[in-house]
């Protein structure tokens, strides 16, 4: 009877491929990594170095409005130059400018944050940045800090724009522009997380909700205009907003040489609220996006 040939010997290895991970080792991959999120943010830079179209874009749009507004505002004070009754109308069309350049801050703060977002859907990659190790919130965390940067590319130069042409300092608001600049980065923060929301569970039909939204608060933020101006009823709206408190804000500086930390700290209630909500609707949104297997047909 033939007798069976002995196997191939084993090899050694240093450890069973069941046993557990050390505990001292660290699980890298279930913790938020800067790494990572720095990653992003360079892949979203060398996106915007690679194309003068992209770049020229974030400046053009607010030179245009710096420009269009500041001439409306040299010729409104002109005209009441003479004094009177006309007097008023002079002071409040001193806030026009400011008012302009710091709604561009909430429009653009947003629009950058979709527009980076936009980008990963325009190349069909959204489905492999949630397959690679990249957890969800450092790609907020990408999105935000491409807004800063895109915000600060197309709005800082038009502030030197500003004082050249106009002779409006907005870096002369002092700390009351950095309660400004922080309430407009966290509302537009949170209408770009939502956005995207949307981009995620309805696609590229939902584009146009990046440069549309926005404007839909426009009138009910009374950037040009104080709240009082509103029908009573439509009021609690516009408060419940908090660029609302921004522009209010703005006006009292302006025109009454007060800064309003009531207002800013009410302002800034309502935002950590937003943002809370926003977040987690985004979430929400992945989710269901992932639960209806849309993350790899992301379409019209």
């Amino acid at each position: 009877m033939p007798r069976a040939r002995p196997g191939p010997p084993r090899r050694a290895t240093g450890r069973r491929r069941d046993a557990a991970p050390s505990e001292g080792a660290p699980v890298s991959r279930l913790a938020f990594s800067p790494a990572r999120v720095g990653a992003m943010v360079a892949r979203y830079s060398y996106l915007l170095r690679g194309s003068w179209p992209r770049l020229l874009d974030l400046m053009y749009w607010p030179t245009v409005q710096l420009v269009t507004w500041g001439f409306i505002q040299r010729f409104v004070g002109g005209a009441a130059a003479a004094g009177g009754p006309q007097g008023k109308l002079a002071v409040g069309a001193g806030t026009l400018i400011g008012a302009v350049m710091l709604w561009d801050v909430l429009f653009r703060g947003q629009l950058g944050f979709s527009l980076s977002f936009l980008e990963e859907m325009h190349s069909r990659n959204v489905g492999n940045l949630f397959m690679s190790p990249l957890r969800p919130l450092e790609f907020v965390a990408s999105l935000m800090v491409m807004s800063l940067v895109r915000l600060a590319l197309g709005v800082v130069p038009v502030t030197g724009l500003a004082v050249l042409f106009f002779g409006f300092n907005l870096w002369g608001l002092g700390l009351a522009l950095g309660f400004f600049f922080a309430n407009l980065l966290l509302t537009s923060w949170s209408v770009g997380l939502v956005v995207s929301g949307f981009l995620l569970r309805h696609g590229l039909g939902a584009e146009e909700l990046a440069w549309s939204f926005m404007f839909l608060l426009l009138p009910l933020c009374c950037v040009y205009y104080p709240v009082a101006v509103l029908p009573g009823w439509l009021q609690p709206v516009s408060w419940a907003l908090p660029p609302t408190y921004v522009f209010e804000g703005l006006r009292a500086v302006l025109n009454d040489g007060v800064v309003r930390t009531d207002l800013m700290v009410e302002a800034l209630a309502i935002n950590a609220c937003l943002f809370a909500a926003a977040t987690l609707a985004f979430l929400w949104f992945l989710r269901a996006s992932r639960a209806a297997g849309t993350l790899l047909q992301m379409g019209e």
